[in-house]
């Protein structure tokens, strides 16, 4: 038998290897605004050869394929140098004169820890629980447990261990664990502590003086039939009507299922439209928002080191490499821009009814339209539009809103999906509480109006809406 050994052997095989240019355009398309600023700030600090130009200063920016952009790309930074050596004197004039004043005052720096001070973060579940715990009265040993009990309880107000793996780990005993636990579920809010949502509803209950009523009654013995709003199955078990197992469900409904949650906010989600659209006269203008996209150049330093006939081969050699990083990331924004500009107008072009009278008239799109029209690949499109927002007349929306499959109307023309699923929603909230409308009947009256869907489709588009069987949503 042969034994092992070690030997090189060469290989040749196919494979694509993205050139940095193109690697960098992609990686540029896809991030946001404010990604992309970021991007650039750390391509400042690599590379000495680009600066960039003050907002307030920045030129009027050239779309690439013209004279003006091809002039630029020649490194021609005769203007931009004469302005930055302005706003460079003009700089150097500030720091010279603001060198003549005196450092902060004692004052001016206790007015500014004020403000420091002032400044106010929204306060954890965990930190309002124990801030109750101080005023409990338990000795420094019951103090550390309970502090260990509150560190178990989650953001919405539950307790995600149990009291045998608290025992094991701490050495106290599951009585005295369940004597403390029982203490925080007295703190606010109500309902904190609870191991599940049963406990957690009958926490509230007996707070509220309503530990013996229906309510209490249905949240021990039939929660689950309650969450499928199986109102006759739980009347008849309790031997009740099912308009009072009604009302109870009403009332249970008031009731918090997450204690904690109105300490754990959601943080406002802030979006940079990428695109406006402004409507003159009769048409609709795309308008790129430019306010946050990095203004840079070649520094024309630079470019007089590259003719000096004193400067070194060697040096040469790397501000050329600099130079022509420089130059791809200038032409990989300035295409990134002029892509998304190109989409926008597409989408205006074809969502113009949208515009003008809302999403009823939401036409059918797909990128592999829009793709084909602009002549790029379907995979650009997807780039291009990924987190992106465009302000429209209409209001603000995510650009891969306006993409949507379509459905044939009886007529021959198409309909968007999110048309289907705002019919949907109307027709759910005009129906009769007391006879909701089945996803068959849903099925009809589309046909009426020339839609036809079938009844796995209507259940889809209602599931994504959240919107509940005909059976869940009946009322009696």
């Amino acid at each position: 038998m042969p034994g092992q050994y070690l030997a090189q052997t060469q290989q040749q095989r196919l494979q694509m290897v993205l050139a940095p240019q193109l690697r960098q355009s992609l990686e540029l398309l896809q991030v946001t605004a404010l990604e992309l600023r970021t991007l650039v700030q750390e391509e400042l600090q690599q590379n000495p050869t680009i600066e960039e130009v003050p907002p307030a200063t920045a030129q009027v920016e050239v779309e690439p394929g013209s004279g003006e952009a091809e002039s630029n790309a020649e490194l021609d930074f005769k203007e931009q140098f004469e302005v930055l050596s302005r706003l460079d004197d003009e700089w150097r004039e500030y720091f010279r004169q603001s060198q003549s004043f005196q450092p902060h005052t004692a004052d001016d720096a206790a007015k500014r820890q004020f403000f420091f001070d002032s400044l106010t973060q929204p306060e954890s579940l965990q930190e309002h629980l124990l801030d109750q715990l101080k005023l409990a009265g338990l000795s420094s040993e019951e103090r550390v447990i309970a502090e260990l009990l509150i560190g178990s309880i989650n953001d919405e107000g539950f307790l995600t261990v149990s009291l045998e793996e608290l025992s094991h780990s701490t050495g106290a005993q599951p009585a005295h664990l369940e004597k403390l636990l029982k203490l925080i579920q007295e703190f606010d809010p109500i309902g904190v502590g609870a191991r599940d949502l049963k406990e957690c509803l009958l926490l509230q209950l007996r707070r509220l003086g309503k530990e013996e009523s229906l309510a209490a009654l249905i949240v021990r013995g039939h929660l689950e039939s309650l969450g499928a709003r199986k109102y006759p199955a739980i009347a008849k078990a309790l031997k009740i009507g099912v308009e009072e197992v009604q009302q109870a469900a009403q009332f249970i409904a008031t009731l918090e299922p997450r204690p904690g949650r109105m300490f754990t906010p959601e943080q406002p989600t802030y979006v940079l439209p990428e695109v406006q659209v402004q409507k003159t006269g009769d048409k609709y203008i795309v308008v790129m928002n430019r306010e946050h996209i990095p203004h840079v150049f070649i520094s024309k330093h630079y470019r007089t080191l590259m003719e000096d006939p004193h400067t070194t081969p060697e040096v040469k050699s790397y501000i050329r490499d600099k130079i022509r990083s420089g130059m791809l990331l200038i032409k990989s924004i300035q295409q990134r821009q002029q892509t998304i500009r190109r989409i926008a107008e597409e989408i205006v072009r074809v969502q113009r009814e949208f515009l003008e009278h809302g999403v009823s008239h939401l036409k059918p799109l797909t990128m592999v339209e829009i793709a084909s029209i602009l002549g790029i690949h379907e995979t650009t499109v997807s780039r291009a539009i990924a987190n992106k927002y465009m302000q429209t007349p209409r209001g603000m929306f995510e650009m891969k809103y306006f993409f949507t499959p379509g459905l044939k109307t009886s007529d021959g023309s198409e309909v968007s999906n999110k048309t289907i699923k705002d019919v949907i929603a109307q027709m759910v909230a005009e129906e009769d509480p007391a006879a909701p409308l089945s996803d068959q009947e849903m099925v009809a009256k589309l046909k009426e109006r020339g839609i036809t869907v079938a009844r796995r489709t209507i259940a889809k588009y209602r599931d994504a809406l959240h919107i509940l069987p005909s059976h869940l949503r009946k009322t009696y």
